[in-house]
């Protein structure tokens, strides 16, 4: 199994890629600084890179919101983006509370080299630019199982004749349409292998062993789901949400698919969690 040296303390990466961060001596840049309620910053972590089947290879990002109430809304421009390229390559503009594993990835192709791929922030008077490479000690097993185990995320669809996507790059859908205050129906499809259970599903049906959460990622506006943990069915596994948009605008809506392996929030193992992403526009 490939995973990270130091894994096991995720915030290594985030603090030492601080180097070339703007503001070296802020306080909140240590990971085991005490937890506030409100008025932190959110700093990006590099979390690894995995090789993805077509030859080409995902870095993987995620967060912490030093935050136990307080949400953050950084709008994609010059205080949200991702260098070289296109400044909006999937990073969330909402982040959530607390840390958060593997939220996207940015691909890269087979011949990327030793070339990094950097996130900056910029929050209440502190800049983090955190870089992602293929350095071969953040080699990750994100599709190929943890541990040894062969245990596999699960496979995320949102068609049932559809493409599939699975681990933090995932899979993305879209665009839909909406309007503000109507729910929009949203279907996915979700199966895992099982293993992380010890049974091993001969059909690849999708059951208990799938966790849904669904998240606002991008977007003007608060956006509710209902409801925000929906459960697939057994057998085809299909799950249903409705996301209610408060205001008109371009959203990218996150899913993310758990398997029992008991990482429930995406942890540090980086594996067993699929990401799927959902393009909505959405007028008045």
């Amino acid at each position: 199994m490939r995973m990270p040296h130091v894994s096991f303390v995720p915030f290594i990466v985030a603090t030492s890629a601080l180097c070339v961060a703007a503001d070296l001596g802020a306080q909140s840049a240590l990971p085991l600084a005490p937890v506030k309620a409100s008025g932190g910053t959110v700093t990006p972590a590099f979390e690894g890179w995995y090789k993805n089947p077509d030859g080409t290879y995902s870095i993987s990002f995620g967060y912490y919101n030093r935050n136990s109430e307080e949400t953050i809304e950084i709008p994609v421009g010059p205080d949200n983006f991702v260098s070289p390229g296109d400044p909006n390559q999937g990073q969330p503009t909402h982040f959530e509370t607390k840390r958060h594993w593997g939220v996207f990835a940015v691909k890269v192709p087979a011949d990327f080299g030793s070339k990094k791929v950097v996130w900056t922030l910029k929050i209440r008077g502190q800049t983090w630019a955190i870089p992602g490479s293929l350095h071969p000690n953040w080699q990750i097993d994100a599709l190929e199982g943890e541990a040894g185990s062969g245990n596999t995320p699960p496979v995320l669809k949102f068609d049932p004749k559809g493409p599939e996507g699975a681990g933090p790059f995932g899979i993305t859908s879209g665009p839909l349409h909406a309007t503000v205050g109507q729910p929009l129906t949203i279907d996915l499809w979700a199966k895992d292998d099982g293993k992380a259970v010890g049974n091993i599903s001969r059909d690849g049906r999708a059951g208990q062993s799938v966790t849904l959460t669904w998240f606002k990622h991008q977007g003007p506006g608060p956006v509710t789901f209902d409801p925000p943990t929906p459960r697939p069915s057994a057998g085809e596994g299909r799950a249903t949400t409705k996301a209610t948009f408060s205001e008109p605008g371009d959203y990218l809506l996150r899913v993310r698919a758990n398997d029992a392996s008991g990482l429930a929030t995406a942890g540090h193992a980086q594996c067993c969690w699929s990401n799927g992403f959902v393009k909505v526009t959405v007028t008045r």
